[in-house]
């Protein structure tokens, strides 16, 4: 019973340990989606500058231009985060997937022991029962 229960402990942990590795990979795909998002609106606000139709002042292109060189530089930017971001979605996908075999192999260690101990527990019980003699009738 003693080694059931250490399996069992152990498969509790693997279980909190493939929870929080699923929490961390879904944080991370979360941040990735936010980052995309993020460069997606500035990419939108880029192109909104080149729209203009019509007269417009030097100044005012100038200031469009401004704006449209620090929405680049801020794409860009994002562009690094992003590429930041999904090295760190895979990586914690790949620890998701390795706490998951964990998980599964610890379950599959709690069942053999209960199994083997279920076993022993049979068997000793056939080994303590007593051989009885069939005694037929006749006999005296």
């Amino acid at each position: 019973m003693n080694v059931v229960k250490r399996r069992e402990r152990i498969a509790r942990v693997r279980r909190v340990e493939h929870m929080q590795a699923a929490a961390a990979a879904a944080a991370a795909e979360g941040q990735l989606a936010s980052l995309e998002q993020s460069a997606a609106r500035v990419l939108d606000l880029r192109l909104q500058l080149t729209s203009g139709v019509g007269g417009t002042s030097a100044e005012t292109l100038a200031a469009r231009g401004e704006l449209a060189h620090r929405l680049d530089i801020a794409r860009f930017g994002l562009a690094d985060a992003i590429v930041g971001a999904r090295t760190v979605v895979d990586a914690k996908a790949a620890d998701r997937i390795a706490a998951r075999i964990r998980q599964e192999s610890a379950e599959r260690l709690v069942d053999r022991a209960q199994h083997d101990e279920d076993a022993l527990a049979e068997k000793r019980a056939g080994a303590n029962a007593r051989m009885k003699t069939p005694r037929f009738s006749g006999e005296a």
